[in-house]
């Protein structure tokens, strides 16, 4: 019985181990080949004794949304501008129908205020508060999927604050 629990411990943490590295190969992937979308902020700037100095981000793409019309999970459809900016254009359920020019960010919607894009906080170094006050746009890397890994924030030029 003993031998039992010793190899499905050892079979559970080798699942274990495999999954979170095939989590990490596709974090590095969209990094790697991801779109980049620049997306409006509408920031808040909380500071959590446990976690330190870090910044809420909310999406303009997310604002003036009645969320009762959209479903639970699904895809923000967005087109992007000339300048890599994404525009909202629609909600969606599935990752069909979509057009040449537009691309999927996933969503869910936990409460009846808004949705997650899953890049709602962005961490920095304590002290460098002020270089991100001016921050006017979150960059994704976005998949074909959907699936979006933030990269950092850019100001009103659309550079990479550093």
């Amino acid at each position: 019985m003993k031998t039992y629990k010793i190899v499905f411990i050892v079979v559970n943490l080798f699942l274990l181990l495999i999954y979170f590295n095939y989590s990490v190969a596709k974090k590095e992937e969209i990094l790697k080949d991801g779109k980049l979308v620049l997306l409006k902020l509408a920031p808040v700037d909380p500071r959590s004794l446990m976690q330190g100095d870090y910044m809420r981000l909310n999406y303009e793409i997310a604002d003036n949304l009645w969320t009762d019309s959209i479903p639970k999970r699904g895809f923000c459809v967005v087109k992007l501008d000339n300048q890599q900016v994404g525009q909202r254009v629609r909600y969606q359920e599935g990752k069909t129908p979509l057009a040449k020019d537009e691309y999927l960010i996933e969503y869910t919607r936990p409460t009846l205020w808004g949705i997650n894009i899953g890049a709602e906080s962005f961490f920095f170094e304590e002290g460098t508060a002020e270089r991100y006050e001016k921050a006017e746009y979150g960059g994704l890397r976005i998949d074909e999927n959907g699936n979006s890994l933030l990269i950092g924030l850019y100001d009103k030029n659309r550079r990479l604050i550093e």
